[in-house]
């Protein structure tokens, strides 16, 4: 079936519930300036208090390797999210499974451009208002369906309980990643809503990859990962 990640997660209890929900990722804000934004120390807490099934994926905005490395060991994170105008060289400075690189697609020239970023999954989001995501605005899901066929891709962009049904049957990604269009407020989640959006696209049963896209290192590849990292 087709992924699922609740980003913009800042308690427990909202982490608990995408968990229980059978989330396959949950996404944890680093940037500052976000209205979602939660410090290392609490991310910590969080997870230390979850299951482990759920895939944790850190989301950073142009921030320095040495920021995002220490807080991926001091948060036992799985993946990273890059979702700034970080280069290709800069992503490959990470193992490559363990990166998801966001984009905004406009025009036929960016999907161009991010087929070829050494990311193990792109994730297309809107801009808006000088925002780099979480507003709520719809991506373009014309050019999101023509990368979906060249690459892994999570689907991210004004998705909620109304569209997320034809946003699968439209683009067919991999994985979605729902963050306002499960809200209360920003941060702060609407269990019910979230309950809704899984079990749609549990319903859906749309085909995903043909692995996983949220990833955790295991065994000895964990031990390169570590290295590197």
């Amino acid at each position: 079936m087709t992924e699922i990640k609740i980003c913009g997660i800042t308690n427990h209890a909202d982490a608990q519930c995408a968990a229980d929900s059978g989330a396959h990722a949950l996404g944890f804000i680093f940037y500052p300036p976000s209205p979602r934004y939660v410090t290392p120390e609490a991310v910590r807490s969080i997870v230390d208090a979850l299951p482990p099934e759920p895939v944790r994926v850190g989301v950073f905005v142009n921030q320095p390797e040495s920021e995002i490395k220490d807080v991926v060991a001091f948060c036992s994170l799985d993946m990273i999210q890059l979702h700034g105008d970080e280069p290709p060289e800069f992503a490959g400075r990470f193992p490559s499974k363990s990166v998801i690189k966001a984009f905004s697609l406009q025009q036929a020239e960016d999907v161009e451009k991010a087929a070829t970023y050494p990311a193990g999954a792109l994730l297309v989001d809107a801009r808006s208002g000088g925002l780099y995501g979480g507003t709520g605005a719809r991506s373009n899901w014309a050019l999101a369906t023509q990368l979906a066929r060249r690459r892994p891709l999570i689907l991210a962009g004004g998705l909620d309980a109304g569209n997320i049904v034809n946003a699968l049957r439209v683009v067919s990604p991999w994985a979605v990643d729902i963050n306002s269009g499960c809200e209360l407020a920003p941060g702060i989640k609407n269990h019910e809503k979230i309950r809704t959006i899984t079990d749609a696209v549990k319903a859906e049963g749309t085909k995903g990859g043909h692995f996983p896209i949220f990833y955790r290192a295991t065994g000895a590849e964990a031990s390169e990962y570590l290295k590197k990292r």
